[in-house]
């Protein structure tokens, strides 16, 4: 990897997977998670507002969540132990992969991160016991802007690797991307 950070566009180019180098020694390791000047040097221009930390246990699925606009929230998404299948589903009106899905494996092991920017409803699945995911968002938690659309939707058709066995009561009833309410639009 030529710098400190690459972005490597997904099936959805909008949706990225972002690797730091790991410098790794008898110690352990380190790497940069996120360094606005060297970011920012690859293109990335994004302000992160809020940081957040989430626990689950393996079969734990939390989404799939977004927010309304004007409180849209782009996240940046890594597993800081264990390992998650991390989903952004397209939900931009007018762009050429609405209701389309991408997933990746992001995990301790890997060190891989995943951008989902604003216009994408956000999902993840642990994989393993005591998962334990960081993520920067560049909105703040708006309650009354939240919203959701049921995980296993088939017209969006995620293959979640593991079947779920934990879900929010919310989640659960969350409507399917038909029924949905959402207010973005591509602007190709």
């Amino acid at each position: 990897m030529p710098g400190l950070v690459q972005f490597t566009p997904t099936e959805i180019e909008d949706v990225r997977v972002v690797e730091t180098r790991y410098f790794k020694d008898d110690r352990g390791f380190f790497t940069e998670t996120y360094s606005r000047k060297n970011w920012a040097a690859e293109g990335f221009e994004e302000t992160f507002l809020q940081d957040n930390m989430s626990l689950s246990s393996k079969g734990t699925l939390r989404g799939l969540h977004y927010q309304i606009e004007p409180h849209g929230m782009g996240k940046l998404i890594r597993a800081v132990s264990g390992s998650i299948f991390d989903v952004a589903v397209d939900i931009r009106e007018g762009s050429p992969t609405f209701g389309k899905g991408v997933g990746r494996t992001l995990s301790a092991e890997n060190g891989l991160a995943m951008w989902v920017p604003v216009g994408f409803a956000h999902g993840f699945l642990a994989l393993e016991e005591e998962t334990l995911i960081y993520y920067k968002c560049t909105n703040t938690y708006a309650p009354d802007a939240e919203r959701s659309i049921l995980y296993n939707d088939p017209a969006i058709g995620i293959e979640w690797p593991i079947e779920p066995t934990g879900l929010s009561p919310k989640d659960e009833i969350a409507p399917l991307l038909k029924d949905a309410e959402y207010n973005f639009k591509y602007s190709g």
